[in-house]
């Protein structure tokens, strides 16, 4: 008997769980229960990705604090994940003491073993957010093909990669002002001391040709030193001897692995967390997508070797999942929640649809819902769920659902489903499960063969007995290929056991033949793909993700509640001077009535001469927060349109009092 730990990515707590996800959920998962089936000791762990700056300004925009955002996040996930039938053993957080501890370990050990360097480094700062932007939050213009309005690291209209001081035009993502560029002191773990070990590691491990040749591609360019701090504010885990630096995300979410397990074991099986990190008693492997090969494959057997723990034996990698042959669209309404789905179909059929495409390459897979609906309705439905429609129904209460005896026939059919028994177990052993299910399939259809050429219901008229056989023979071929299914059909094979009145079978109760029992009333295992029932799900998603991402994105919308928030209000400017030192600034003093007169500087000098706007009334934001700068504190803001000389402030059209609120 094997023992296998493993483990799926730790999906990031800033999202709902979508199609993609469920890509690798399921595949892990198909995994796993078979390796339950086949009778070997298993475990499936993971967790929510829960620190970084996205979910810190996540949680601010939510108005809760980051524990209690990635808490409601994380009952999202857990209830969609699962409800697709995924059997987690834990599903934890990475914000957890145990993740804390075990990341301080082994950077500790890192430092120790002096594999830890410290330089200062020169990085984009928000003056106005007084923060240090991670990539994704500056924006600006590609230095490539000028495209606008890119992430600070990458180009999604020419795939370029750059330097985010490379930016053109850049700005903050999160207040739209113009970044500046700053230093400071970070921890750098130095990867190339791993090359000699990394490369042994590489030609041992059970990993896929793709990824050997990927790897060996970043060793002949040369590993980098790697990144592992942040400056506050951060959500994330403090360093130990380091004053406000923080670990970077990347660092401490692997070692959620090894967090989610000890959580389990300690409360389970205690001795186990040693057997698999420690002592080397147990297999480790993990699922990931082609597009965190670098960490998994690089930095993280670094760190587990760096903190004496086991490295994995095996990193399985699986591609992009497609729709229709596209990359997934919220336009198209193509990118699909996972709630979204579950509202129109079952998610055993998605299950089902995937292990018809899924193998082991890096390829990526496409859900084509042309084919999705030909493969559930003909394979699924009218193949393996035909078998016992047919055989199991109001032909059966007229043998008062009572099964005979297996004949010589029935022997050799049921024998041939056998034969195929460690080809279908290899096949999903290793990762080939559309290879499995091909076979499957195969025999499905002989089975069904065997069905129509025997015709019970026909000769039930003339030879009961004879009718009853067949079905028995039929019934125990059904049983065998649910046994086969059920890494993929938890659901569908627990409902075919329930209906045959037998205990939950697995690879050992193969040869355990049904005879002379009854059978309980046959229920609806599954029904049929809707056409109707997609195009109403994408309308869906194309409706609820056109409203995110006008929110999102488009700068040029707010909501009602965003709107509700600015407090315009009637100003009269009492003094305004020129800035010293300043080109297109005024210092202006605006009496706001109640809320005081206000010190403001306004960016309106070459269209008005400061004598020309004493007494003027005009419309102010009242509560913006106060800015400083470098000529002193701005507390509020004039609204204007226009720009240079015609630029022209907004003035109340009827006489208001000072003070009045403008709704």
């Amino acid at each position: 008997m094997k023992k296998l730990l493993v483990t799926s990515a730790l999906p990031y707590a800033n999202g709902s769980i979508h199609l993609g996800h469920l890509l690798e959920g399921v595949q892990t998962d198909i995994f796993v229960r078979h390796q339950k089936n086949i009778g070997n000791e298993c475990y499936l762990f993971c967790a929510d990705d829960t620190h970084g700056t996205a979910i810190m300004l996540a949680a601010q925009k939510a108005n809760l604090s980051p524990q209690e955002f990635i808490k409601q996040v994380h009952q999202e996930h857990y209830k969609d994940l699962t409800s697709f039938y995924i059997q987690y053993d834990n599903y934890y957080t990475t914000d957890s003491e145990e993740n804390k501890d075990l990341a301080c370990e082994i950077y500790l050990k890192l430092k120790t073993k002096g594999y830890i360097n410290k330089r200062e480094i020169e990085q984009t700062y928000c003056e106005h957010d007084k923060m240090f932007l991670p990539d994704r939050f500056i924006k600006g213009t590609c230095p490539k093909c000028k495209a606008k309005d890119q992430y600070g690291d990458s180009c999604e209209v020419c795939g370029a990669s750059y330097n985010p001081k490379d930016l053109e035009d850049p700005y903050c993502a999160i207040c739209g002002n113009k970044p500046i560029l700053k230093s400071s002191t970070h921890l750098f773990v130095n990867l190339p001391k791993f090359q000699d070990f990394l490369k042994s590691w590489v030609n041992k491990s059970n990993l896929h040709s793709g990824v050997k040749n990927k790897l060996q591609e970043w060793f002949s360019s040369g590993l980098q030193e790697w990144d592992i701090s942040r400056d506050g504010p951060y959500f994330g885990f403090e360093i130990p001897e380091e004053d406000n630096k923080y670990f970077y995300v990347w660092l401490d979410a692997p070692i959620g692995y090894i967090a989610s397990s000890k959580n389990y074991f300690q409360k389970n099986n205690p001795e186990k967390f040693n057997e698999f990190w420690k002592d080397g008693q147990g297999e480790i492997f993990h699922f990931i997508g082609k597009d965190i090969l670098y960490f998994h494959t690089l930095f993280w057997p670094a760190m587990l070797y760096a903190g004496d723990y086991q490295t994995p034996t095996k990193v399985n990698v699986h591609g992009f999942l497609t729709v229709n042959g596209e990359k997934m669209s919220k336009s198209r309404g193509t990118f699909i929640k996972a709630n979204t789905y579950l509202k129109y179909l079952d998610p055993e059929h998605f299950r089902f649809y995937l292990a018809t495409k899924l193998n082991d390459s890096l390829e990526d897979i496409d859900l084509n819902f042309s084919d999705f609906v030909n493969k559930i309705n003909s394979d699924l439905i009218g193949n393996i769920i035909n078998i016992f429609s047919r055989t199991g129904t109001s032909i059966l209460n007229k043998l008062d659902r009572r099964l005979g005896q297996i004949d010589e026939e029935g022997k050799n059919l049921l024998n041939h489903l056998l034969s195929k028994k460690v080809e279908i177990s290899e096949n999903f052993e290793n990762l080939n499960y559309s290879k499995a299910l091909k076979e499957i399939l195969k025999l499905g259809d002989i089975v069904n063969k065997y069905i129509n050429d025997k015709a019970p219901w026909i000769t039930i008229k003339t030879n009961p007995e004879n009718a009853r056989n067949v079905i028995t023979n039929a019934l125990n071929a059904g049983k065998i290929l649910m046994i086969y299914l059920k890494p993929v059909l938890p659901e569908i094979s627990k409902k075919v056991f329930e209906f045959l009145d037998i205990q939950d079978q697995n690879y050992s109760s193969l040869n355990e033949f049904l005879e002379n029992k009854i059978i309980h009333p046959y229920q609806i295992l599954s029904t049929r793909v809707e056409e109707k029932n997609i195009q109403t799900m994408i309308q869906e998603s194309k409706e609820s993700q056109v409203i995110q991402e006008t929110k999102k994105e488009d700068s040029n919308f707010i909501s009602i509640s965003d709107l509700s928030k600015v407090e315009l209000r009637v100003g009269k400017i009492l003094e305004a001077n020129h800035v010293e030192g300043a080109d297109k600034l005024l210092n202006l003093k605006v009496d706001l009535g109640e809320k005081g007169v206000k010190n403001v500087f306004a960016g309106i000098k070459a269209a008005y001469k400061p004598q020309d706007l004493l007494g003027l009334k005009v419309v102010v934001v009242a509560n913006l927060e106060p800015r400083k700068m470098k000529f002193g504190i701005s507390e509020a803001m004039l609204l204007a349109t226009g720009s240079g000389e015609k630029l022209s402030l907004f003035v109340p059209h009827k006489d208001a009092d000072v003070g009045d609120i403008l709704k």
